[in-house]
């Protein structure tokens, strides 16, 4: 059972949060979307303190939603305790020609998020490094690793899921010349 707060109330936070992304207009099909969760922090808890299977599940059926809405392909960002290694299908794996290392996320070294995805993704690998085209951060997890150049910090209604600070971002292209380049 999620303790600090309605599962219910958790999914409208959820929800409206997904149709953000959505109204943006941002993602665009085959864009890889990576999502680093603490479930402690939307409990109101110091990160890596109280995971919850019950929160992440709530997080991953509205994501869910989101790569059924835009077409995304979802990345899960493990905790620290696996370097930030990321939970994906295997087949956006081998259509990004990345290599799978060898592990098993769990709630104490991955996380609730990561282990919620790796066993309910459909074939679920780990993989090491991802560079994502756009991200969300529930609960200040540091996501800006796997972020493509340039991050572009997005400004959403939606602040809070539960406890947890939200922020999201997409990349674009860099802008290369100098005064005499044009960009449109």
């Amino acid at each position: 059972m999620i303790q600090a707060i309605d599962q219910a109330v958790l999914k409208t936070m959820m929800d409206q949060f997904v149709d953000e992304w959505i109204r943006l207009g941002v993602l665009k099909e085959g864009h890889v979307f990576v999502v680093g969760t603490s479930t402690s922090e939307v409990l109101g808890e110091k990160i890596g303190t109280l995971g919850s299977m019950d929160v992440a599940e709530v997080i991953f059926n509205a994501l869910q939603r989101l790569k059924d809405a835009t077409g995304v392909r979802l990345a899960f960002q493990c905790c620290e305790h696996l370097n930030r290694a990321l939970v994906i299908e295997k087949e956006t794996q081998v259509t990004l020609n990345k290599r799978p290392v060898t592990v098993v996320p769990h709630q104490h070294a991955g996380g609730s998020m990561a282990t919620y995805s790796y066993h309910h993704l459909r074939e679920a690998v780990v993989v090491e490094t991802i560079e994502a085209d756009a991200g969300m951060d529930i609960g200040e997890t540091m996501i800006g690793m796997h972020l493509l150049p340039v991050a572009v910090p997005l400004r959403f209604n939606t602040k809070f899921l539960g406890q947890a600070r939200l922020a999201g971002a997409y990349s674009r292209p860099k802008l290369i010349g100098g005064v005499r380049a044009k960009y449109e």
